[in-house]
């Protein structure tokens, strides 16, 4: 986040000051601005109603002016995202939709790319659909809207004229003591939006705090409404957790809180799922998949996370003790089965899906590195997103029997190999077929795909090499068929 955008919030907290308004910073960027860690974003709370707002800040957008709420956009154009996402349950407020009673003004300027959450304080009624309060009853109380909010730690404001922060649900005792407590009763925040209880998950992973024990308590019998939330907000917190920087404390602490068999049961069934020691002496695969966690890094990619997580998941259905040692035949593929179905479930994009499922394909090919033929190895190298197969494999050395020579020999290769050796400009195609007579048919991907082996290995090296070896190894293609 910009100091343009930290900027942009205190001038429409002075603005609306300066228009007889109350007006804080309010939420998860107050407790970043504590934590002198960098906010994800700023929202902006005031006693102004939405009216008032769009009155004062003419370029806006009422994304939810049946909840008090309007975005007023940084910058210039005509269209607004959020700089952490699309519109989301910040910090304890619900997620909202667009409202057509206010529109965007046009420009043709280049489109916005951040933007400002003002809310107005207001005081909620109760939720019966789990997510949305049935009415909203405006304020003119800081201390009244907090208390909607859903953790202590996210109910503090700021006021940024001064640098004094205002705290009337004790969110400053709990950042020191590093606790996660629920603003009021835990049955009745997560009554409200029942995605809160993997927030606090989340939060405190995050800052490795604990959760507070009343709210730890209250999870684990209410973690079975998590049926009630949509997929897509599942997913997305799920992410968040995995990308963090802290996936693996996140996902003991699923497990603690019994969310995990009700979020990813796929998950949960590796617990106690035995591996043979002389591969894996880290224990089963619920430590391994744990271990592999821990080593992602703050920020990284969703889908090598998401192929962290699952690359393992057709472990559990394919255990068997044979003779000779615990094997999982087969659990690659049925892991790529249970990937897709888990994708599906969990409505993630079409890109994400084919990269998460391409690692769980692909992740026991690098056993082989050694012994795969120059032709193979180049076709491994060249998969899209191979950096992603590559830190993935290596996290998987690590946690488990520590051996990373493939990983460096791999590496070495990518170094060496300049990128036409890797991926060489076809030297025939299916127009060079049909111009030596042969008629469009299944075995034209099988020549092609004998004459690319050829190539990748040297043994081809020009067009005219390539049309002989046709002939010659391709004698048999009847013309025409």
């Amino acid at each position: 986040m910009s100091e343009e955008t930290k900027s942009a919030a205190v001038q429409i907290v002075r603005t609306l000051r300066e228009h007889g308004y109350k007006a804080f910073l309010v939420g998860g960027c107050v407790r970043d601005l504590v934590l002198e860690r960098e906010p994800a974003d700023y929202d902006v709370a005031t006693d102004a109603h939405p009216e008032d707002v769009m009155r004062i800040f003419p370029r806006t957008w009422a994304v939810g002016a049946q909840f008090g709420v309007v975005l007023v956009p940084i910058g210039s154009g005509d269209r607004v995202i959020r700089s952490s996402g699309d519109l989301k349950d910040a910090e304890g407020k619900e997620s909202i939709t667009r409202s057509s009673n206010h529109q965007i003004t046009r420009s043709p300027d280049p489109p916005i790319t951040r933007s400002i959450e003002v809310a107005t304080f207001r005081s909620d009624g109760l939720y019966t659909d789990g997510r949305h309060p049935n009415e909203v009853v405006y304020t003119k109380e800081a201390r009244e809207d907090v208390q909607r909010r859903d953790f202590t730690i996210n109910g503090l404001l700021l006021d940024p004229t001064t640098n004094q922060v205002l705290d009337y649900v004790g969110g400053l005792g709990d950042l020191r003591a590093g606790m996660v407590r629920t603003i009021g009763a835990p049955e009745r925040r997560f009554g409200e939006d029942k995605l809160r209880m993997l927030r606090a998950v989340r939060f405190a992973a995050r800052f490795g705090y604990r959760v507070d024990p009343q709210t730890m308590r209250t999870i684990p019998e209410l973690a079975p409404q998590m049926a009630q939330v949509s997929r897509e907000r599942v997913r997305d917190e799920l992410t968040k957790m995995l990308t963090e920087g802290q996936a693996r404390r996140a996902f003991e602490l699923l497990d603690e809180s019994r969310l995990l068999p009700e979020v990813l049961p796929e998950i949960e069934r590796m617990k106690g799922v035995a591996q043979p020691p002389q591969f894996h002496p880290e224990g089963d695969v619920w430590v391994h998949t744990l271990l592999m966690l821990g080593m992602l890094k703050p920020g990284g990619s969703r889908t090598l996370a998401w192929g962290a997580l699952l690359h393992d998941a057709g472990k559990p259905p394919t255990f068997r003790v044979a003779p000779d040692r615990i094997r999982f035949d087969g659990h690659v593929e049925v892991g790529v089965a249970m990937a897709q179905e888990i994708g599906r479930r969990l409505r993630m994009s079409g890109n994400d899906m084919r990269q998460i499922e391409a690692l769980v394909a692909n992740h026991m090919r690098f056993a082989d590195g050694f012994k795969m033929k120059p032709s193979t190895l180049k076709r491994f190298l060249r998969l899209p997103r191979f950096a992603e197969h590559l830190e993935m494999h290596r996290i998987d050395c690590l946690a488990s029997h520590g051996d990373l020579s493939i990983y460096d020999f791999l590496r070495r290769k990518l170094e060496e190999l300049p990128p036409e050796e890797i991926r060489p400009a076809p030297l025939l195609t299916g127009h060079d077929l049909i111009a030596l007579g042969y008629g469009p048919g299944p075995r034209f991907k099988e020549i092609l795909t004998a004459v690319e082996d050829a190539q990748l290995e040297g043994r081809l090296r020009t067009k005219a090499e390539a049309l002989e070896f046709v002939r010659r190894e391709f004698p048999d293609v009847v013309i025409g068929g």
